[in-house]
């Protein structure tokens, strides 16, 4: 019996002496959500639908605060790979509502996309600009506060809101480039498309592969033009404006890489931009007000326009 205990003694002072063992970290098992199961969901719809053009396409939803102080703005434009195949505005409602109910007025964009009569380029990008721009027609009528404007975009969206933000460096000889675009006070860069370049050469395929980016800037048409020197945000750097590009890091739509690496560009040209990688979330929940990350996108708006 002795030889046993002292065997036993000398085993337990042996684990005594060891380190415990190394936690090891969970391992993400959700799956994220679709936009089909996103648009499932019980959704508001806004009873202002405002045009900015003369084309059916060219028209904007007004989401306007219950009380009757001036509020400030938030754009919305919708992703879904500039295609005129996929959802619109109505991916955006559920964000419109939810800020609509916290004192934000939204002004959720339409806009000519990939295989609508004057989509591409040039016409997408100056839909986005004229829509913008359009807030000064409606500002005194539905007591919006033209000092504080965001812009906000989701994928397709996020490139185009990152665009937006910039438009006062476009060269004067696009024809995108506008006189007095409507000044702002950041942009929120949902699953952004960031660099149109860099999603083209290592993107995924998500939007449909290179085709789809070539479509977007008329890489067929370009007369000798850089196709991505007036349409992608990198090639108008520094914009000037504050940039917060959130990704979650779940996605495989967007992965989180294209937005670190277009803030690093944007911080090295010396703007104050910002990347924020949301754990747990892919591409929608980035969208969708009942995700456990909207609390983080909410944040970065009341950063922008308090």
């Amino acid at each position: 019996m002795r030889p046993i205990l002292a065997a036993l003694a000398a085993s337990v002072s042996v684990a005594a002496c060891m380190s415990p063992p190394a936690m090891i970290a969970p391992v993400e098992t959700r799956t994220p959500i679709t936009f089909s199961q996103l648009l499932n969901q019980p959704r508001q719809s806004t009873d202002r639908r405002i045009a900015y053009g003369a084309d059916p396409l060219q028209f904007g939803e007004l989401w306007v605060p219950r009380s009757g102080r001036r509020h400030p703005v938030i754009v919305l434009i919708h992703g879904g790979c500039w295609r005129a195949d996929l959802p619109g505005t109505e991916l955006m409602d559920y964000m419109a509502a939810n800020l609509r109910d916290r004192g934000y007025a939204v002004w959720n964009l339409e806009y000519r996309r990939i295989g609508h009569p004057g989509g591409g380029y040039p016409g997408t990008f100056q839909d986005i600009a004229a829509g913008i721009d359009h807030l000064r027609a409606l500002a005194p009528k539905y007591g919006l506060d033209l000092q504080r404007v965001a812009v906000s975009g989701h994928s397709a969206g996020g490139h185009l809101a990152l665009w937006a933000a910039g438009r006062d460096r476009l060269p004067a000889t696009s024809p995108l480039s506008v006189e007095n675009p409507l000044p702002m006070r950041g942009a929120v860069a949902l699953a952004g498309i960031a660099d149109l370049a860099g999603y083209r050469e290592t993107g995924p395929d998500a939007c449909g592969g290179p085709s789809t980016i070539d479509g977007l800037v008329g890489i067929q048409e370009t007369g000798g033009r850089d196709v991505f020197g007036d349409t992608s945000p990198p090639s108008l750097l520094p914009l000037g404006d504050r940039q917060v590009v959130v990704s979650g890091a779940l996605d495989h739509i967007v992965p989180p890489r294209f937005g670190q690496e277009y803030t690093a560009a944007a911080q090295s040209a010396g703007d104050p931009a910002k990347s924020v990688v949301l754990e747990g979330a892919g591409h929608f929940e980035l969208i969708d007000p009942t995700s456990t990350v909207w609390p983080r996108i909410l944040a970065a708006y009341s950063d922008l326009l308090r």
